[in-house]
């Protein structure tokens, strides 16, 4: 047999269900083979990176190892980007690119390039394979890489006369037993003292706690202590909670502002946050200012980073907390909300106004409580965070650590694909839709049925606003000609609906979106002049020039 139907048996007898690429000279031996494996589906893309960013949702998704293939030079480039993001959000990805024949390097072959050294710094592991009697092996090892430890992105890179070559039928190793990691029960101990004996506190939840929101709850509800979250961790707190005072960071809310800034709490339990900028608020130094700081991460080259931690615990979030739930409850029997539920009152009473804010609290009004709103970047993104209402957990997907503009697409095909029963709405804007905008097609092609909402204000609004803020000006290239995005959804041949004001958002309206049964395209034409709740992104940016 070929050399790469052994990759792709070991594959499928790991539950690999989709590869999310493009097919190209360099790697068309291996999707020739999928002709002849059924339990595997190709999800043929419109751009590489777009295929990196469906591989890194559906890995987050579907907790499992997702595979993304590029051919050799620039397929392999495009894939990078997705490949960095994943390594931020240690999601398992096995990168695989083509490359030209071993006998043909260093003669400047079509498309050659050495992809190894530029994938080792955004990957746990990066090899190129030389010969067809390493291949399975060093496949083996890079998922297993990727897959235990801390989770996280790996590339091979496979010359088309490896992948060509004819081996002897291999025996498939079975994928590894992945092992969740144990705390140290030590830390655990200081941990349940600290919690128990402090007079209050504050529980501080990252994405690293996506897994373990139950475990969140019932430990904020013995201790009593309120829970605010990353921009990164919205929708994972559903907003009615009692103990839940919003978002901290980037686009964030005043209730949680203020128990950072003013003070409250003797300690401070970080779960599975980084403590990155757009976590943090910029780096503010009152997140830890006198308060006994405890951080839970897989990762621990998270600690001590910018903040010097009193207690580190090492281990998965669902393990670590619930050995603290179940030795905090031997102490304490009284679950408890005596921390007062605020009403958040949003700074526009207006809800007649044909705006930003309005438009996305109409949509979600008439949408199932469990849709999960994949998020692209741009000034829409703020208004998600900072008025969209949590209404079930991982329900948002934002991705502020290393989305870019377009990738809202691009999740929300590998969040469908991963979990098929869920309602996906992807939130995007017009700049976005034109870098990744042709994915609409991919989901038409695999009758994805998701609604793209494409925010098109005719500029690169965050940038626009982001200049006024900074600078009182903005270049006059940062706007564009408008352009009719639904016209262009209808040309494909994909269900659209074009709005020009807040009445046009009814039920009439999502049951047209959905009548297909695959994607579909609702345009807002609106240019929001309000000033996104992005100010003190703002002011940092601004300091540097001071």
């Amino acid at each position: 047999m070929k050399a790469i139907r052994s990759v792709l048996n070991y594959l499928k007898n790991g539950g690999v269900k989709y590869v999310f690429g493009i097919p190209a000279g360099s790697v068309n031996a291996l999707f020739d083979e999928l002709y002849d494996i059924p339990e595997i589906t190709p999800i043929v893309t419109k751009h590489e990176g777009a295929a990196s960013y469906m591989a890194a949702s559906y890995a987050k998704y579907s907790k499992s190892l997702s595979v993304c293939i590029g051919c050799s030079g620039p397929g392999g480039t495009n894939l990078v980007t997705g490949a960095a993001n994943a390594m931020r959000e240690h999601l398992p990805i096995l990168f695989i690119t083509g490359a030209v024949p071993v006998q043909t390097n260093g003669l400047n072959a079509s498309q050659e390039l050495n992809a190894q050294p530029i994938y080792e710094s955004v990957t746990k592991y990066s090899a190129t394979v030389k010969n067809s009697a390493e291949l399975l092996e060093t496949i083996v090892k890079a998922v297993e890489i990727a897959l235990t430890g801390v989770p996280g992105p790996v590339h091979v890179a496979i010359p088309i006369n490896v992948q060509l070559d004819l081996i002897e039928e291999a025996e498939i190793p079975a994928f590894p037993n992945v092992m969740k990691h144990k705390p140290d029960l030590a830390a655990i101990h200081k941990a349940v003292d600290q919690l128990i004996n402090q007079k209050d506190g504050i529980m501080f939840v990252g994405q690293g706690a996506r897994d373990a929101v139950d475990e969140v709850l019932e430990l904020a509800e013995l201790v009593n202590m309120p829970i605010i979250t990353t921009p990164q961790a919205k929708g994972l707190i559903r907003d009615d909670h009692p103990l839940f005072k919003g978002v901290f960071g980037f686009a964030g809310h005043e209730q949680a502002s203020r128990l950072i800034n003013e003070g409250y709490g003797e300690t401070l339990f970080v779960i599975g946050s980084s403590l990155g900028e757009t976590a943090t608020n910029n780096w503010n130094g009152n997140l830890t200012k006198n308060r006994y700081f405890i951080q839970l991460d897989i990762d621990q080259s998270v600690f001590n980073r910018k903040y010097q931690v009193d207690l580190p615990i090492v281990g998965d979030a669902d393990l670590s907390l619930t050995a603290i739930i179940e030795k905090v409850k031997k102490r304490v029997t009284d679950k408890h909300f005596y921390f007062p539920k605020e009403e958040t009152i949003h700074e526009d009473e207006d809800q007649k106004e044909f705006n930003t804010q309005n438009v996305l609290s109409a949509l979600q009004k008439l949408l199932p409580e469990t849709t999960r709103y994949t998020v692209d970047i741009g000034e829409f993104m703020s208004y998600v965070i900072h008025y969209m209402n949590v209404k079930a957990p991982h329900t948002f997907d934002i991705n502020v650590h290393f989305g870019a503009m377009g990738t809202g697409i691009g999740s929300a095909i590998g969040s469908k694909l991963a979990e098929p029963e869920r309602d996906v709405v992807c939130i995007t804007g017009d700049g976005c839709f034109f870098m990744h905008g042709m994915e609409i097609l991919t989901a038409k092609e695999y009758q994805l049925p998701i609604i793209f909402v494409v925010m098109n204000n005719a500029r690169l609004g965050m940038v626009y606003h982001g200049h006024n803020l900074q600078y009182q000006r903005s270049h006059s290239c940062f706007e564009q000609e408008p352009v009719n995005i639904s016209a262009m959804a209808e040309a494909f041949g994909i269900r659209s609906a074009r709005i020009q004001q807040l009445d046009h958002i009814n039920p009439f309206l999502i049951e047209y979106l959905r009548a297909d049964g695959g994607p579909a395209v609702l345009e807002v034409e609106l240019v929001d002049q309000n000033i996104p709740p992005m100010g003190d992104r703002v002011k940092f940016l601004s300091s540097f020039g001071k």
